[in-house]
């Protein structure tokens, strides 16, 4: 089960992964079956729909949003966590108030996300 401890514990990790532009760790956060769905996935990825699924279409994207934004750096403002899901509020690229909100596994890695951003 997903506790307070764990679920800040894995948004410090995927932030310090994003910050340090570790692109195989940051990918590590995920399943092989990992759907996402973000607005900016048509625009990063040149993929014609909001959803990506599986590890390798999630690490081109990510290898991409890298790639654009080499400045990127994310701030975490707060972790919201349920039984098996957790939700990262953080500061995005552009000044962006972000929130990815993440299904794990039970082995704690992200089996689907739904990122939403404030503008």
């Amino acid at each position: 089960m997903l506790t307070a401890g764990k679920a800040s514990q894995f948004a410090n990790e995927w932030i310090e992964a994003w910050n340090n532009h570790a692109l195989e760790r940051i990918v590590a956060h995920y399943t092989d079956d990992i759907v996402f769905s973000s607005p900016f996935v048509a625009s990063i990825g040149g993929v014609a729909t909001a959803t990506l699924c599986g590890r390798a279409e999630l690490g081109a994207y990510f290898k991409a949003a890298l790639s654009k934004f080499p400045l990127l750096r994310f701030e975490l403002r707060s972790v919201f966590y349920g039984t098996d899901a957790l939700t990262i509020i953080y500061k995005s690229v552009n000044g962006l108030l972000a929130a990815e909100t993440m299904v794990l596994s039970d082995e704690f890695l992200v089996k689907r996300v739904w990122a939403q951003y404030d503008k």
